[in-house]
């Protein structure tokens, strides 16, 4: 059965939110704080979880930050009475695929929890080659023709998702969804300026390149010829 770990310290709430996903035929785990949560988040493994923003103990954001450390790729809808653009954003950019405002109607909720669901999973494996570029996901450590290549999180997390469409012509776009979970395109440079250093760092002089910014279009990751 489909599993969902809920952290919300309002009992109300979430006793209302347990008693619909339940009669949907979910299981659902909660939780009334945030270090109880991340605890049950990393014992229970769920096929999704709903977050709320201020908790007690440690911050939703914080719970969601330490998962995504802990490579845990589960989707997160973030519940929260804070329903600013600012406010949505660090929900997003702190690692949550959804961002729900209170109060909500529970029927929504259980449509964006379904949303999440249908969303296909990333391929289970290891290790990601494309040409003499390796990505080592259990060792979080990339090389290049033997050459060791230093990245940031955020790196590591765009050259990821870049191995896995190699080929593929990757928007902005694309990439701010992918990689950041925006669901809009900020008018910011913020690609721009991660790509210029993951490229200087996979692409260094007297190798092929094999990043390739398609401009007004987007970027390229290719095996040299």
């Amino acid at each position: 059965m489909t599993k969902i770990v809920l952290i919300e310290d309002d009992a109300e709430t979430a006793q209302d939110i347990c008693a619909e996903l339940g009669d949907h035929g979910y299981v659902v785990v909660w939780a009334a704080d945030g270090i109880g949560g991340l605890e049950k988040a990393r014992t229970t493994k769920p096929d999704v979880m709903i977050i709320d923003r201020m908790l007690p103990g440690i911050d939703g954001l914080a719970v969601i930050d330490a998962l995504r450390r802990d490579n845990v790729r589960t989707p997160v809808l973030v519940l929260s009475a804070l329903g600013a653009v600012n406010d949505r954003v660090k929900g997003l950019r702190a690692g949550g695929d959804d961002y729900l405002t209170k109060p909500f109607a529970v029927l929504e909720l259980l449509a964006r929890v379904e949303a999440l669901l249908r969303r296909p999973a990333e391929p289970s494996t290891k290790a990601l080659r494309v040409g003499p570029l390796e990505l080592d996901l259990l060792e979080r450590n990339a090389s290049r023709s033997g050459r060791a290549i230093e990245l940031l999180p955020r790196e590591f997390r765009l050259l990821e998702y870049m191995m896995r469409h190699s080929e593929q012509l990757l928007t902005r776009a694309m990439l701010f969804e992918e990689v950041w979970n925006y669901k809009f395109v900020p008018d910011s440079n913020l690609v721009d300026v991660h790509m210029g250093r993951l490229r200087r760092k996979v692409d260094i002089a007297g190798e092929a390149p094999m990043i390739s910014n398609i401009r007004g279009e987007g970027f390229v990751l290719r095996a040299p010829d």
